[in-house]
C-alpha cells in the first residue's frame, strides 16, 4: 500500500517536471524566434550614417551681352503641426512668420483657417533659398519662446514638433520678364519622385531640353554624431553634383529690347494684331534680334497670354504674296531662260488666262524689263518668267530654297509649309499663281533664310538663335542646325537679284527703306488673307531685304505685319517698310551698320528721311482694296513709249493681243486673290 502511494506520487512528480520541460522549451523556443524576427527586422532607430542631398540645377540662358535671360533656383515648403502652437502664442507665431519669410499676415492666417489648427500645415510652398535660410533662424528662436508644445502620437509618446523648412524642387526664373518671349519659351513641371523639376515646353527652353536640363544629383554620405553631423574621414563619401549647360545666345539684350520697343510702337501706330522683324548676318546666319510685338511673362501666365505662347517665327505658315517674285525671277536667271534686261508684253496690266481667268497689275505698263517687273511688283510679268520654267522646275527652285520643308531655325517647332503638286504647277494658272506668292504655305523663318541667298553669293543661311553650349568646366560645344545651309542659285544669278532688289528701294515700293550711306534693297509683298475658302480684306504685310555698308557688315532683315487696320496702313509700303527703316536706325545707333559719310551726305540731299511714325501718306500702290481690281477706263492718253527694248518675249503659242478698248467699269467678286504689289 505504502508502495503504491510512493509510486503513484513519483509518476505525478515525473508528469509535473515533463510538462515543465515542455513549457520550457516552449518559453525558450518562443523566446528565439522573437530574437530572430528582431534580428532579421527593420529597427526604427537613429541610423548611424547621415546624406546630404545635393540637387543639380537647370542651366542657364544667357544673351550675347552676357544678361542672364532665364535662370533656376531652389524651392522650399514650411510646415508645421498645428496642434504644437501654444494657443495662447499663435498670434505671435503668424506674426513673426510673416516678418522673416515677407508673406502677408492675412495669407498665413488663411492657410492656417484651412487646417483649423489641426494636423499638417503648409504655410507656403514657394520659399526660395533666402526665405528657407531666414525661416530656419527663426524656427530656432521660437523654440526658445517656448512657442511649441509636446503632442502626444498614437503610440503614447510625446514629440516636441517644430517649424519644418523641406526642399521640394527647382523652378525657373525670368528676371527680365517680357524680353525674348515667345522665343525663350516656358517651361512646366516635372514629378521626379518627391522632387519637381522645370521642363521646357516651348522655345528654346524646349528646344535644348536635352541639354540643359539638370544632369546628375551630387550628394555626401558618411557616419554622424551624436548632433547628426556627417564625419568627414575616409569613410565618407561624395559626389559631385553636374548641372545643366548653360545656353549662350546671338542675340544681344540691348538691341533685343530696342527693336522690341520700337515694334510696340509701330503695332499701335498701324493698329496691327501682331509684327514680326528678324534681324540676321547674312554670311554667318548668326541672328541679332527677332522680336514679336505679342509677348508675355513666362513666369506670370494669364488667360490673355496664351494666344502669344507659340513663337510664329516658325510655326505661322501663310500666303506671303510678291515677296515670293524675286524667288521666281532667281530660278528664271539660274536657268538662263531670262536675263535682267529681257522685256516682256505686259498687256497694259491685264492679261487672261484661258477663258475665266485673269490676271491683273496695279499699275498699267505696255511692257516691262525683268528688272521692272520687281522694281514695279507686276503679276502679268512674273507669270509669263514662271512659263518659261516647267512645273517641275520651278518646283524644285522652290523646295531648293526650303520652302515646304522645316527652315532649320532652333525653335520647338518649325513647320515646313506647303507648296503645290507638280500635277498642279504644270497647269500654267497654278504655276503663275504661285509665282506672285499665293496658292503656297510658307512661315517668316523660311522666307527669311531665302532672302538671305540674295545677300551671301546665293547660300541662304540657316538662322542661329544659339552661339554655343557651356557645361560646367567652361567646355564651349556648338550644335549644328538640324537643317544646313542651302545653295539653291549660283552666285551670278544672286548677285543679279542682289541689284534688282537695290532697284526696288530706289525707285519703287520700298523707296521709304533708303538710308543714306547705306546699301539697302529689299522687295515689298501686301497679300490677301483668307478664310473659309475666301479671300477677305484682311493683309498679311511683308518686307524682306538686306542692310550692308561699306565696312563689310551685311544683314536680311524681314518683317512681317499681320492684319494692320488703320486706313491704307495695310500696304506693305506704309507698315512693313517703315518698321525696316527704324530697324535699319536702330542698328546704325548701335553701330552695327556704318553709313558711308561721302555717300550719306550726298543723299540726304535727295532722300526725304521725315519720321516715319504716323505720316500722311502721300500716294498709295492702289486706290482700292478690291480682288481683283476692276480695270480702269481707259483715258487718251499718249501711247506707252518703250526705250530701245533689247527683247520682248511672249507667252508661248499665243499672240500679243492689241490694248482692249474702253470697257465700263464693274466691281468682280471677291472670290480669288491678286497680288496688290
Amino acid at each position: 500500500m505504502d508502495q503504491e502511494i510512493i509510486n503513484r506520487a513519483l509518476r505525478q512528480r515525473t508528469s509535473k517536471i515533463t510538462w515543465l520541460f515542455f513549457l520550457l522549451v516552449a518559453a525558450m523556443t518562443l523566446f528565439l524566434f522573437s530574437v530572430l524576427g528582431t534580428i532579421s527586422s527593420d529597427r526604427h532607430i537613429p541610423s548611424q550614417n547621415a546624406t546630404i542631398h545635393d540637387r543639380s540645377y537647370r542651366g542657364h540662358i544667357i544673351s550675347a551681352d552676357n544678361y542672364t535671360l532665364s535662370s533656376s533656383y531652389k524651392t522650399y515648403k514650411a510646415i508645421i503641426k498645428g496642434e504644437s502652437i501654444e494657443p495662447g502664442k499663435r498670434s505671435l507665431f503668424i506674426k513673426l512668420f510673416s516678418i522673416y519669410s515677407g508673406i502677408p499676415e492675412a495669407d498665413v492666417k488663411k492657410s492656417i483657417r484651412k487646417k483649423k489648427w489641426k494636423g499638417n500645415i503648409i504655410l507656403s510652398k514657394t520659399l526660395n533659398a533666402k526665405q528657407a535660410m531666414q525661416l530656419k533662424s527663426l524656427s530656432y528662436k521660437l523654440r526658445q519662446l517656448k512657442v511649441f508644445r509636446s503632442v502626444k502620437i498614437r503610440s503614447g509618446l510625446e514629440v516636441l514638433y517644430g517649424l519644418d523648412i523641406v526642399e521640394i524642387g527647382e523652378s525657373r526664373r525670368f528676371p527680365l520678364h517680357d524680353i525674348l518671349s515667345p522665343i525663350l519659351g516656358y517651361v512646366g513641371k516635372k514629378d521626379d519622385g518627391h522632387y519637381v523639376r522645370p521642363e521646357g515646353k516651348k522655345g528654346l527652353e524646349r528646344k535644348y531640353e536635352k541639354h540643359i536640363t539638370s544632369k546628375k544629383d551630387g550628394f555626401f554620405r558618411g557616419k554622424r554624431d551624436v548632433g547628426g553631423n556627417i564625419i568627414h574621414d575616409k569613410n565618407s563619401i561624395e559626389r559631385q553634383r553636374v548641372d545643366g549647360m548653360n545656353l549662350h545666345l546671338n542675340i544681344p539684350l540691348s538691341l533685343q529690347r530696342r527693336i522690341e520697343k520700337m515694334v510696340d510702337g509701330m503695332k499701335q501706330r498701324i493698329d496691327a494684331d501682331e509684327i514680326l522683324i528678324g534681324i540676321m548676318e547674312s554670311n554667318t546666319g548668326n541672328v541679332l534680334a527677332l522680336a514679336s510685338s505679342e509677348r508675355y511673362d513666362p513666369s506670370h501666365i494669364t488667360q490673355k497670354d496664351i494666344p502669344a505662347l507659340n513663337p510664329k517665327f516658325a510655326e505661322y505658315p501663310y500666303e506671303a504674296g510678291s515677296v515670293l517674285k524675286p524667288i521666281t525671277l532667281a530660278l528664271a536667271l539660274d536657268h538662263k531662260r531670262v536675263t535682267p534686261q529681257t522685256w516682256f508684253n505686259t498687256y497694259n496690266g491685264r492679261m487672261k488666262i484661258g477663258k475665266r481667268r485673269t490676271v491683273t497689275d496695279d499699275e498699267k505698263f505696255a511692257s516691262l524689263s525683268a528688272t521692272d517687273i520687281i522694281v514695279h511688283s507686276s503679276n502679268v510679268g512674273i507669270s509669263q518668267i514662271s512659263w518659261l520654267l516647267t512645273g517641275q522646275e520651278f518646283r524644285e527652285g522652290l523646295l531648293g530654297f526650303g520652302f515646304s520643308k522645316p527652315s532649320g531655325i532652333d525653335l520647338s517647332r518649325d513647320l515646313p509649309g506647303r507648296v503645290k503638286k507638280l500635277r498642279l504647277l504644270n497647269n500654267k494658272m497654278h504655276r503663275a499663281n504661285s509665282a506672285y506668292g499665293y496658292g503656297m504655305l510658307v512661315t517668316f523663318a523660311q522666307l527669311w533664310k531665302a532672302y538671305s541667298a540674295f545677300n551671301n553669293d546665293g547660300i541662304a543661311m540657316t538662322p542661329r538663335l544659339a552661339d554655343y553650349l557651356e557645361d560646367t568646366k567652361g567646355r564651349h560645344y556648338i550644335l549644328p542646325p538640324t537643317v544646313g545651309d542651302l545653295h539653291p542659285i549660283s552666285k551670278h544669278a544672286a548677285n543679279q537679284i542682289h541689284e534688282i532688289l537695290k532697284e526696288v528701294v530706289k525707285r519703287g515700293t520700298g523707296v521709304k527703306a533708303q538710308y543714306p550711306g547705306l546699301e539697302i534693297g529689299g522687295k515689298t509683298g501686301t497679300a490677301h488673307i483668307a478664310k473659309h475658302g475666301r479671300y477677305v480684306r484682311e493683309y498679311h504685310s511683308s518686307f524682306y531685304g538686306f542692310a550692308n555698308d561699306s565696312k563689310g557688315h551685311k544683314y536680311t532683315i524681314g518683317v512681317l505685319v499681320i492684319r494692320a487696320k488703320k486706313y491704307h496702313k495695310y500696304f506693305a509700303s506704309q507698315s512693313a517698310v517703315p518698321t525696316f527703316k527704324n530697324a535699319v536706325r536702330i542698328l546704325v545707333d548701335q553701330g552695327y551698320l556704318v553709313p558711308d559719310p561721302v555717300e550719306e551726305e550726298e543723299e540726304e540731299k535727295k532722300v526725304d528721311n521725315t519720321p516715319l511714325y504716323g505720316e500722311k501718306p502721300e500716294e498709295t500702290e492702289i486706290s482700292q482694296p478690291i480682288l481683283p481690281p476692276p480695270p480702269k477706263v481707259k483715258t487718251e492718253e499718249k501711247p506707252a513709249v518703250v526705250k530701245k527694248p533689247q527683247k520682248v518675249i511672249r507667252i508661248p503659242k499665243r499672240k500679243p493681243k492689241p490694248i482692249p478698248k474702253p470697257v465700263k467699269r464693274r466691281r468682280l467678286p471677291v472670290d480669288e486673290a491678286t497680288d496688290l504689289f
